[in-house]
């Protein structure tokens, strides 16, 4: 903009500066008097002081100026209008991109996903810091269910009308939620949504540990894992189970365990697991008593990768999770457990779930 100023003061660099901006820099404004008494410089900073403030197209920028006679304030105000017609034509429009953001607190954590078109936005600064707003947010919401303890799930009519505090220089001010996400929508061009949101207590005598994957910053990223530890002395080492919480979570996220124990996985998942398995087997023309022992067998082979408690530790694979609880309730002197985890990655099933208003499903210890 300091170049185009310089530049317009010769008729040559005027010239020029008019076929940049679209027939901004004229000598006696926009015509019909549209800003008659505002000189070129003075139209020019203008809209370099929109720009910045808004992040909107110049185009748009140039417009809303010139339609509110040059006076910025009246403009800004023109320009939120207008983000959100634009914002509210795009929200039809699938939204599959994003972040998970995370909030901690001393005993709970809470992760949310905020979704967009393309990655692109998903790097953009000002997307991050309001999915990192919006998880500070959930993180004080208090459980509206009561169906999974220590779980539990936050959908967009828990956090779309609650008071949203910004301190950010293209954001700021108090407004609600929804007014946020379709403000950040409209200066993104693209549709901009709260999908879910998880939050997650630990219990009087234990630990919360999140790990976050691909993480462009801390707080954010793609994929999240969370669990809690529980040890029954209240006076155990609470470093040990730190630690080893924190590689846990690294290992959910890594291994993509459904179900904590056997004994939790569902009827369903085992049946269907079992009748896939028994057509498999079915094709090699061995006999029924056969197969039925190629079915269990591949069965106990099925429990390992997706019960946490029977996987192969990633960091060290010569012990599965149950071992590792184990020795780790040796080291603390008290026996400890895993009371509940997740795993969250963004965008998952969400072509499945789009039309859906029930809560996609994470994988979790109930």
């Amino acid at each position: 903009m300091a170049l185009l100023r310089s530049a317009a003061r010769t008729p040559l660099g005027n010239a020029l500066c008019k076929r940049l901006l679209g027939g901004v820099v004229v000598d006696r404004g926009f015509g019909a008097g549209a800003g008659a008494g505002v000189g070129t410089a003075e139209q020019m900073n203008l809209i370099r002081q929109l720009r910045e403030r808004t992040s909107a197209p110049i185009k748009e920028v140039k417009s809303a100026l010139v339609d509110c006679q040059w006076d910025i304030e009246a403009a800004q105000k023109e320009l939120r209008k207008r983000g959100q017609v634009v914002a509210s034509k795009k929200s039809s429009r699938t939204a599959a991109e994003g972040l998970l953001a995370l909030a901690q607190s001393e005993g709970r954590a809470a992760v949310i996903e905020l979704n967009c078109e393309t990655d692109f936005v998903a790097r953009n600064e000002i997307f991050q810091y309001l999915a990192l707003a919006l998880a500070k947010q959930a993180l004080l919401v208090e459980n509206p269910s009561d169906k999974v303890s220590g779980i539990y799930h936050m959908g967009p009519e828990h956090l779309e009308g609650l008071k949203l505090k910004l301190e950010h220089p293209k954001i700021s001010g108090e407004t609600t939620v929804q007014n946020a996400i379709t403000e950040v929508a409209a200066i993104m061009g693209e549709n901009v949504k709260f999908r879910r949101g998880y939050a997650m207590c630990a219990s009087s005598h234990g630990v919360l540990s999140t790990y976050l994957h691909t993480s462009p910053q801390p707080g954010l990223g793609r994929i999240a894992g969370i669990l809690s530890l529980e040890v029954e002395d209240e006076n155990s080492q609470l470093d040990a189970l730190q630690r080893v919480g924190s590689e846990l979570a690294m290992h959910i996220v890594a291994s993509k365990p459904l179900f904590l124990t056997k004994e939790l996985v569902t009827p369903g998942a085992l049946e269907s697991e079992r009748e896939i398995l028994k057509s498999q087997a079915e094709t090699s023309g061995k006999s029924q008593m056969a197969v039925d022992k190629m079915v269990e067998g591949r069965l106990r082979k099925y429990m390992e990768e997706v019960v946490l408690m029977e996987q192969k530790f990633v960091v060290n694979d010569s012990i599965n999770v149950k071992t590792l609880i184990g020795n780790l309730s040796k080291e603390v002197g008290s026996s400890v457990k895993i009371g509940n985890f997740f795993r969250m990655e963004v965008g998952e099933g969400i072509q499945r779930n789009e039309a859906s208003s029930v809560p996609e499903p994470v994988a979790q210890a109930v």
